[in-house]
């Protein structure tokens, strides 16, 4: 029963990543990448900052600080430096991701598609893992082969006519985003919660920072997608990510990490069923080998973690 309450609480958050997409989607063009996540990115935070000191309050626990597992203290400054490292790389990742759901053209599938070649992120992270640790296994290399013919798939369909900058800059955000769960691994000590909060001021301030510099700032513009904006500010970042570590604590490792990788698949459906992004044969066989490529990427640690 543990099981099914945890593995229903993690569809709902795959559920709102995927639809993260869609409001993406829907805000490009109207609202600049830059100024989009420097807005979210910051609501986010806040959510985060109240979600904290509501914990704080109820646990009587300190804000930026906690002991580990181990019984070792982790202090507010190694919580601020984990949390700017991995704000920095964030910045990269998120910026790189909406600049290229702006820059595809009109009549592609452009949530599918972005998230698709996000989701290629897991099997490098998977690769560079048994890179690192040498110890090459079947499974991966044949994750690797199967996840290069889906990218062939979903962006050379149409030759080489078919293939945009935006994939480029999609497939950048995933290596991007390899980076950023690697130097969430290395710190494991930290607080996730408050690893998460630090990380979104960072990459929000600097994508804010950045409006200034490259865009010109239309409050207008921000007005009109506040519900796109607050729903991955809100959603995405804030309440997705909370029901994450509810879900993890029921589910089975081996079922988490299944359910979370069908936020690329709701990704395309809520780009076919809301904004009318069809993919058409070629590129859902390259969605199909990609998200195929994502679960043998995982296998390896799944039947690790299953004793």
């Amino acid at each position: 029963m543990k099981n099914l309450k945890g593995s229903f609480i993690l569809l709902l958050a795959a559920f709102i990543w995927g639809m993260s997409f869609v409001a993406q989607s829907t805000a490009s063009g109207i609202v600049q990448p830059f100024t989009y996540n420097g807005v979210r990115l910051i609501i986010g935070a806040v959510f985060l900052t109240v979600f904290l000191l509501i914990r704080k309050l109820v646990n009587k626990t300190p804000l930026l600080e906690r002991t580990d597992k181990e019984g070792q203290k982790v202090s507010r400054k190694q919580t601020l430096v984990s949390g700017v490292v991995c704000g920095v790389i964030l910045f990269f990742a998120t910026n790189l991701q909406q600049f290229g759901i702006e820059y595809y053209p009109t009549g592609v599938a452009t949530s599918g598609r972005s998230a698709f070649l996000t989701a290629t992120y897991v099997v490098m992270v998977a690769l560079i893992t048994s890179i690192v640790s040498k110890k090459f296994q079947p499974l991966i290399i044949f994750a690797v082969v199967v996840c290069m013919g889906g990218m062939y798939a979903l962006c050379f369909s149409n030759g080489l006519d078919g293939v945009y900058f935006a994939d480029l800059l999609g497939f950048l955000c995933a290596v991007s985003f390899t980076i950023h769960i690697i130097a969430i691994d290395k710190f494991y000590r930290i607080d996730s919660i408050a690893l998460s909060c630090v990380q979104f001021y960072v990459s929000g301030i600097l994508s804010l920072v950045c409006m200034l510099l490259f865009e010109t700032p239309d409050i207008s513009a921000v007005l009109s997608m506040y519900i796109p904006i607050l729903y991955s500010g809100i959603g995405s970042s804030g309440i997705a990510y909370t029901l994450q570590i509810v879900g993890q604590k029921y589910a089975k490792p081996a079922t988490a990490s299944i359910i979370m990788s069908l936020e690329s698949v709701f990704a395309a459906l809520g780009g076919w069923i809301l904004l009318n992004q069809n993919l058409n044969t070629i590129e859902l066989l390259g969605c199909a080998l990609v998200f195929i490529a994502v679960i043998l990427a995982q296998l390896p640690q799944i039947i690790k973690s299953k004793p």
